[in-house]
Formats: structure tokens, sequence, C-alpha cells
């Protein structure tokens, strides 16, 4: 759902007013991609139950997890920082469309190296040699005689995976030609990158400014949040929160409102993520 039709959930939800009265005992599953997870939800989740008594019990598991176990009915909530997937007939993938994305907060792509490593900037054309396998030395990037070890997610669809093929290579199944060490999910790209010293990664950059990982420059700009709102960090991408189209639910649907409320946005800013507001010149540059 792009930030244009937030007005529309806004009114079909009403002004967020959830008061004590309205606390149970209550618990509601989020499930979905360790970015959301690491960058606001865990903060959301425990401001949420202060202030109503439900608990919002979350599980990792990737983009692709939390939008089909809520498409499925299997969680109340999920989280995604990619859209749904599509046929060549432009049609969303059968397990996927009975979910509703609705966009929350906007996250950036990041180059995470080794806390150790000396490169401090690496040109997008000089990116994506990496990926085709045509750099393979850190020494040809102005560092270290030390062989790059590539960090990557295994499969295409994880939401990193995916955005990163689509935004920098124009292509959602472009094949990585360079080696690499495939991992899960996002927990054990961010741990390799911390641990091995010649190592890269692509993350999210709402998750890995929590990690002990460098994070590169692009083309002499960082993703600094206030250059992720301006646009002036090319590699920008909505956050989503997936609801079920047909059985929503008053429990999920008033966890939303939250989320968008004032005081779910300014949970998810003082977390160091772009929220709507901030972002809001984004929407317009949003065209993938």
């Amino acid at each position: 759902m792009k930030v244009s039709k937030l007005i529309f959930v806004s009114l079909l939800f009403g002004a967020f007013d959830i008061g004590p009265a309205a606390a149970t005992e209550q618990t509601l599953t989020w499930t979905g991609c360790g970015i959301s997870k690491k960058a606001f939800m865990k903060e959301l989740a425990v401001e949420y139950e202060k202030r109503t008594g439900i608990a919002i019990r979350l599980s990792g598991g990737g983009a692709t997890k939390g939008i089909r176990s809520v498409a499925a009915g299997n969680s109340d909530l999920g989280g995604s920082c990619r859209s749904w997937l599509r046929g060549v007939d432009g049609d969303i993938h059968p397990e996927e469309k009975d979910a509703e994305l609705i966009q929350v907060a906007w996250d950036a792509l990041a180059v995470i190296v080794h806390p150790g490593n000396p490169v401090d900037d690496i040109s997008i054309t000089d990116l994506k040699k990496v990926y085709e396998g045509t750099i393979t030395n850190w020494k040809q990037l102005g560092g270290f005689d030390k062989r790059i070890a590539l960090i990557t997610r295994d499969g295409k669809t994880s939401g990193v995976g995916h955005m990163f093929r689509k935004i920098v290579f124009g292509d959602p199944e472009f094949e990585f030609k360079a080696r690499s060490l495939k991992v899960k999910s996002t927990g054990p790209l961010e741990s390799k990158v911390e641990k091995v010293v010649g190592a890269m990664a692509i993350d999210g950059i709402s998750s890995a400014r929590k990690r002990a990982v460098k994070v590169l420059s692009i083309d002499g700009v960082a993703p600094t949040k206030e250059n992720v709102a301006s646009g002036a960090y090319s590699l920008f991408r909505p956050l989503y929160i997936a609801v079920n189209k047909k059985k929503m639910g008053k429990p999920a649907e008033d966890f939303v409102k939250f989320v968008l409320s004032d005081e779910g946005q300014a949970v998810i800013s003082a977390q160091g993520t772009v929220n709507l507001k901030e972002g809001a010149a984004l929407e317009a540059m949003w065209k993938r």
C-alpha cells in the first residue's frame, strides 16, 4: 500500500484511541523480516502492551514468510521489506494475494563490512562488479589485499535480496555471478559480517545500525537518517506491515492504527528509522 493510501487507512480505522479499559490478556502474533523486527517492532510491541495490555509475540523468518503467514491466516500480523511478488502477467503471487501491505516506514539498503575494514566508500558501479564477480579482492577497492568474502541471502525472494536485485540491477531475477556464502536470514548475515574480516553483505540500514558492523557510503553518500529521508541516498525502500485482507480482525486493526498514529510513528523515528512524515519526499520518488 502506497503512502498516498494511508489517508484511506486512517479513515477506515479511525483515530487511534485505545485506553486502559480496552486492555485484555490477548496476544497477537507477528511474523516477518528480521530488519523490521530489529528496527522497531520490539519497541512498538513493548509500547503497545504498556498501553493496552495486549502482547505482540514476534518471530522472524523473513519477508516472504511474513507475507505468506498472514495471507494463509497463520499469523495476525506480518512484516515485510519488499512488496508482493508478481508473475510476468503482473498478478500477485497466489500465496501472497490475500495479504494487504500497509506502509509504515522507510528503510534503505546498505553495504556492510567488518568494522576493521579500511574501506569507507564504494561506487554503485564497483558494487555491481562485486556481485557480477569481476571485483573479488578488497585491494581493487582501495583496501587490504584480501579476498572479498561475500555473504548473501539464500534464494531471490527475501526482502533484501529481491529489492537489491530490483533497485541496483533492475531485475529481481538477476543471478549473482560472484561466489558467496548463503545464509537463511538477516541475523546470521549480520553475525558473519561482524566476525569475518573480509566480509561484505547487503543489509537494511534500520537493522544494520544496531549491529557491530561498518556501513559504507555509496558514491560518497552515507545512509544516514537525513540522507535516506531526503532521497540523497538512493537505495531507499518502503517497510510494511502485512494484514489479511479477508479476516484481519479488530485486534490486528487496532495495532495497525497505533503504528500509523503519531505515537507509533514517534516510536519508529526514535529507533533511527525514517517514519512516514519524515520520508514524505520519498513518495514521489518511489516508482518501483
